[in-house]
């Protein structure tokens, strides 16, 4: 296993950097194919989400592979190599399952324990079957990473330690007073309508706000967030007027040129879209600022930003972004259940760390075994020759006595083997199996070829 990482997050880089290093959903796939056509890696994967940007790769060279990822990274996202440097880290083998696995539990998140960032490591695998970069170690880090993550929220208190990025967003926007109750009966409009603005709609809805607008540049989208809302918060509901209720709730899909007119009329607007530019100007939000006693709150998790960061400058407005969270989230309280889930996380490093190396040992055993096989059928079919003589069930018995036999001596050797290679610095044991039974290289590689073939048909499965 040669895991690294090489990336930039809100705790290595400003969000300016951030803001313009943001990778566009089309150009991750661009990315993922040119670092395997590199020649340091053989699988890579991306994770970009609004304060990170981060890409995986199963290489064979350290150093040129940190150079290659640090140059495509560069290319790939318009900051050029020198200035996007200084922001980079470089995780790399069990260092860099670490951070997966603290990043799935959401330590290393704006606010701590945040669950979204278990989808977006789920789209991040996605993208890597879809674009077939991702093999074996990929597969199984993202999957087992996915798992890690699952496993903190269960036997922890991580959510409480912090919020999802949008509820701590609006905490940020409504100051002391209470979200739910501020909310209630207010006008919102939500612009996007991918999975953070799903998120900011949903936790809106659940806290009770009175009529909703969702804007998408494809207004078929968001048609069907406004239709999903209904279908799970628009019956069945208790509590009138209280966190989960939508009783007297109007919600309606709009398309992006009817955004200026709702925003007259919007009290709160959260907007995350995909938009390489701003989706709403500082022209625009003083136009419909104008005039107001109640004022405008603004939330945006865009990167890059959606909203003119002129906002924070008219008045009537008040405007939370990725940069006020970031710095707000450095002094958010940090709950006894972190150490917990720090040791989940060191506990199941270790763990992976081990499967990987007695998984690459395997197909040196199975190759073993296979050789051993081979050598039996030959000396069987040699005493044929020599004692023509034997019935079938002599042959039989001798047949099965030499492979007892066989399987007697190799099971201790091969056991003990693989018990050894799980063991930190044990990847060399492989390489004296195959000298010391002098096994041929090309065989135990198309093992290998064989397990990755198999690795990517049952992701494809679970995909489908």
């Amino acid at each position: 296993m040669s895991l690294l990482v090489v990336g930039l997050s809100h705790r290595s880089a400003p969000v300016s950097v951030l803001e313009r290093a943001a990778l566009a959903p089309e150009a991750r796939g661009k990315l993922l194919q040119d670092v395997v056509s590199a020649e340091p890696a053989t699988e890579s994967a991306v994770l970009s989400t609004c304060n990170r940007i981060e890409l995986y790769a199963d290489v064979d060279k350290f150093h040129a592979g940190v150079a290659e990822l640090s140059t495509l990274l560069a290319r790939h996202s318009g900051v050029g190599l020198e200035e996007l440097t200084p922001y980079l880290y470089v995780h790399y083998e069990d260092r860099a399952v670490h951070h997966l696995f603290s990043v799935a539990c959401g330590l290393d998140s704006m606010v701590v324990g945040e669950g979204q960032i278990l989808g977006q490591i789920k789209d991040a695998l996605a993208v890597a079957q879809e674009q077939h970069t991702a093999g074996r170690l990929l597969n199984d880090l993202f999957q087992q990473a996915l798992r890690v993550g699952k496993r903190a929220h269960s036997e922890t208190g991580i959510d409480k330690a912090g919020q999802s990025l949008v509820t701590f967003g609006l905490e940020q926007l409504v100051g002391d007073a209470d979200v739910a109750r501020w909310a209630r009966g207010r006008r919102a409009l939500v612009i996007g309508a991918g999975s953070m603005s799903s998120l900011a709609a949903t936790t809106l809805v659940r806290n009770g706000i009175g009529e909703l607008a969702v804007a998408n540049r494809t207004v078929a989208r968001a048609e069907r967030l406004v239709a999903t809302l209904a279908e799970h918060y628009g019956t069945g509901l208790t509590e009138p007027g209280g966190p989960g209720a939508v009783s007297g709730l109007s919600a309606r899909a709009i398309a992006m040129d009817a955004v200026e007119a709702e925003l007259a009329r919007a009290e709160i607007v959260i907007s995350c879209t995909g938009a390489s530019g701003l989706v709403l100007t500082g022209g625009q939000i003083a136009a419909a600022a104008g005039g107001r006693t109640d004022g405008i709150r603004l939330l945006d998790l865009a990167m890059p930003r959606d909203i003119d960061a002129a906002a924070h400058r008219i008045e009537g407005v008040h405007l939370v972004d990725i940069e006020t969270l970031a710095d707000a989230s450095a002094d958010a309280p940090m709950a006894a259940d972190v150490d917990k889930v720090r040791g989940i996380v060191s506990d199941e490093v270790a763990a992976f760390g081990a499967a990987q190396r007695a998984a690459h040992i395997t197909p040196t055993v199975v190759a073993l075994r296979t050789m051993a096989a081979d050598v039996v059928s030959s000396e069987i079919a040699r005493l044929d020759g020599r004692l023509p003589d034997l019935d079938d069930k002599q042959r039989a018995e001798i047949t099965q006595t030499v492979r007892r036999v066989v399987d007697k001596l190799l099971h201790a050797p091969t056991v003990r083997v693989k018990q050894l290679a799980s063991e930190p610095g044990g990847a060399g044991y492989a390489d004296a199996l195959r000298e010391l039974f002098d096994l041929d290289p090309q065989t135990v590689a198309a093992v290998s070829r064989a397990d990755t073939r198999a690795d990517r048909h049952d992701a494809a499965r679970e995909r489908a």
